[in-house]
């Protein structure tokens, strides 16, 4: 381990030993400092680190959301601006960043792999919303935290399984596949599944669901992908920055979503925590042993599950936004979302060390 790691490691658990003997003591004017620092020292002591690398995002995520919830007023308005107007926009930098990285190539999959294609597909817009409306009803959540919990279930999967199908080693190709396919069918079904299942909790306005995401996820999208194919391998610069902005506006949304609903997440937080990890976990158990009902190789089981169990958190705040509801029905995406980002790294790490071969050979 560098000499650097080792530093911000002590400096980060000197800071957490300080913060809890401030807590016992009852004294908490320097608390949110001292906590919103220890994540921030723990983000980059793991960023330096090889093997630990992928779990430093998701670290500065719960620095983001500490932030938020301690000092809202920094991620509610600048002046007389307010700053959850930035949410569209941002999820519309996000998509035509992902666009820039697809080709006609990804939905080649659908061809190539009809029956991984098809039971993903099935498993991840009936599994998951089926669970988010079930969740939502046994919790007794008010009407629009538990809007949100059925939306982030009606959502596609999110560009975060990818990585972690690559690193589970499972079927990248077909969870790429998967995730191009639902993300362009969601327009359709995502409004469609939400007034199903959420329509006894608020009014859902179908067409102009439709709209808004086409609005935010297929048009920049599309020009994404006219952009990678006009001008492919001559922006080799972008290519390299266009990751990084799409992970600070992720960050970015988080927080002022946290922030708008801080006084809610303060009365129902822990029980919102535990809705993710039950959804998420459900997710991934029902989509690989379904999977494993039906014959198919290791490989694409580990890739359906991760697919199943991780949604487009952003693209679920983007529509709690537009309907204008994001202080409530926006929760749920800003809390599932970091959760599902270390359940989907623990779940690939464990995997990563079990070749699928030889599952296949029992």
């Amino acid at each position: 381990m560098k000499t650097v790691t080792k530093i911000l490691l002590i400096l980060a658990c000197v800071i957490a030993i300080i913060t809890g003997l401030m807590l016992i003591v009852n004294y908490f004017t320097w608390v949110g400092i001292l906590v919103v620092t220890c994540f921030f020292l723990f983000a980059i002591a793991t960023a330096t680190t090889k093997s630990y690398k992928r779990f430093s995002f998701t670290i500065l995520i719960f620095g983001i959301v500490a932030l938020a919830m301690f000092y809202p007023q920094l991620f509610i308005k600048i002046g007389d601006f307010n700053l959850k107007l930035l949410i569209v926009p941002l999820l519309q930098i996000i998509m035509f960043g992902k666009g820039t990285s697809m080709s006609i190539k990804d939905f080649k999959g659908v061809i190539n792999m009809p029956k991984g294609v098809l039971i993903g597909l099935i498993c991840q817009f009936t599994i998951m919303p089926v669970l988010g409306f079930t969740i939502a009803s046994l919790f007794g959540f008010s009407s629009e935290i538990a809007a949100g919990i059925v939306l982030i279930g009606c959502s596609p999967s999110g560009l975060a399984s990818n990585v972690m199908v690559y690193l589970a080693k499972a079927n990248l190709a077909l969870s790429i596949t998967l995730t191009s396919i639902a993300t362009l069918l969601a327009p359709f079904l995502t409004p469609l599944l939400m007034q199903t299942f959420a329509g006894e909790f608020i009014p859902i306005d179908v067409w102009q669901m439709m709209y808004s995401i086409v609005k935010m996820v297929i048009l920049p999208i599309i020009a994404g992908l006219l952009f990678n194919q006009l001008f492919h391998g001559k922006l080799a610069w972008l290519d390299k920055i266009l990751p990084i902005i799409s992970m600070g506006a992720i960050a970015f949304i988080i927080a002022i979503i946290t922030a708008s609903g801080r006084d809610s997440l303060l009365e129902i937080g822990l029980l919102l925590i535990l809705a993710a990890i039950i959804h998420n976990s459900a997710g991934y158990f029902l989509g690989y042993w379904g999977c494993k009902l039906l014959k198919m190789k290791e490989a694409d089981c580990r890739t359906i599950a991760l697919e199943v169990g991780m949604q487009n958190g952003g693209l679920a705040s983007g529509i709690a936004i537009e309907i204008g509801k994001v202080a409530t029905v926006g929760l749920a995406p800003a809390v599932f979302g970091p959760w599902m980002n270390i359940s989907g790294s623990a779940l690939a790490s464990w995997w990563r060390d079990r070749d699928p071969a030889e599952y296949d050979k029992n």
